[in-house]
């Protein structure tokens, strides 16, 4: 470590993507410490979603979202075999409901291919129903390489990594401010119980919901580099009961995410969602009376639903750079050349498929910031 400086690299934030960032720039050999406000790893948009390893069929050709989805997935499964973490790679069927939704999947499909997604392959709706009886499908497209896993698990796999690396993941220990040297690297200024000032060399900001407002809190970023932040809210029904089908089943995209789906979690439990609304702040809570509505769009492509068996389980909220009536913008890597802050790469929007794309931006991130 360069005597410098305390650590070579300070991270903020221990979620999924904050962790992998840590995790890449400690293979490379430097001593890095994660900062996280919250007494636990991964308490915000890393503990509220899916668990879903996304194939990576959808994203536009050549977007990072694209490149990283499909790395991080290759990465993310022979990292989870190499630390026993438990997953499950269920494959996805991506189900036209109705004629009017093939053209849909024509579209996909092209983009898969575009995006190098192995094994994909088209179904009848009789081929489709035979996988999954009890699916309404007049065409699907089959991606085996699609899972689910066990996600708080493999951050604290990530964890490990630092720690064992020489590194430090410092936990209720919010960051509050930072200055940069004119020479070169960082002062952070972290608070809680006991507040303290360190030293680094790179700064990396990976907070989640919390990026806009910590990019505002360091010294010389400016204000109009700071991408505005938009919340994308979306809830999850848990269906009381066996669980009907084994694969993950989605409909087409709706517009500004991939739409309410259904997956069969690790424990055997049937769980719809999430669908999407944009709220003003983060919040949390789960109006049963949405249930009927989630039924109503279940029902398109699983006409035996029973009735009153959904039961509200939890909410998340997603980092969106995106009002609901504009496009989805790609990931956002803000390096010197966009702020003009050497040694700082500043992570915006990290939403959908950013689970599955943690190590890859990790990789990426520390690429970036090391010249690879």
């Amino acid at each position: 470590m360069t005597q410098d400086f305390d650590f070579d690299a300070v991270v903020v934030g221990a979620g999924a993507v904050g962790l992998a960032c840590g995790h890449a720039l400690s293979k490379r050999g430097l001593v890095v410490a994660v900062l996280e406000e919250q007494g636990h790893i991964g308490q915000g948009v890393s503990s509220r979603n899916s668990e879903v390893i996304h194939g990576g069929l959808y994203y536009p050709t050549g977007s990072l979202k694209a490149k990283l989805c499909v790395k991080g997935r290759r990465l993310l499964y022979a990292f989870l075999d190499l630390h026993g973490v438990a997953y499950k790679r269920c494959g996805k069927l991506v189900v036209a409901t109705s004629e009017d939704e093939i053209s849909r999947l024509d579209a996909i499909w092209d983009q898969a291919l575009a995006n190098d997604v192995e094994g994909m392959e088209r179904l009848t709706g009789e081929q489709a129903r035979a996988m999954e009886p009890g699916l309404n499908a007049h065409a699907a497209l089959l991606s085996p390489q699609s899972g689910v896993f066990a996600s708080h698990d493999y951050m604290l796999a990530l964890q490990g990594e630092i720690e064992a690396a020489g590194g430090a993941v410092v936990l209720s220990t919010p960051f509050e401010r930072a200055e940069p040297f004119k020479g070169g690297g960082f002062k952070v200024r972290a608070g809680g119980a006991d507040p303290t000032s360190l030293t680094c060399r790179l700064l990396v900001t990976a907070p989640g919901l919390s990026s806009q407002e910590a990019a505002g809190r360091i010294e010389g970023y400016p204000a109009d580099r700071i991408p505005k932040a938009h919340y994308g809210k979306g809830v999850y029904f848990r269906l009381t009961g066996k669980a009907p089908f084994q694969r993950l089943i989605y409909p087409p995209p709706i517009h500004g995410a991939l739409g309410t789906h259904y997956r069969n979690d690790l424990g055997g439990q049937a769980v719809f969602g999430p669908d999407l609304e944009y709220v003003p702040a983060p919040d949390y809570s789960v109006d049963p009376g949405r249930a009927e509505a989630f039924a109503a769009y279940i029902r398109k492509f699983w006409p035996g639903l029973p009735d009153g068996a959904l039961t509200p389980d939890y909410a998340g909220v997603r980092p969106k750079l995106h009002g609901p009536d504009e496009p989805q913008p790609d990931f956002q890597l803000r390096g010197a050349d966009d702020h003009g802050l050497e040694g700082l790469m500043a992570l915006f929007g990290i939403e959908s498929p950013g689970l599955t794309s943690s190590l890859a931006i990790g990789e990426e991130v520390a690429d970036r910031l090391l010249g690879a």
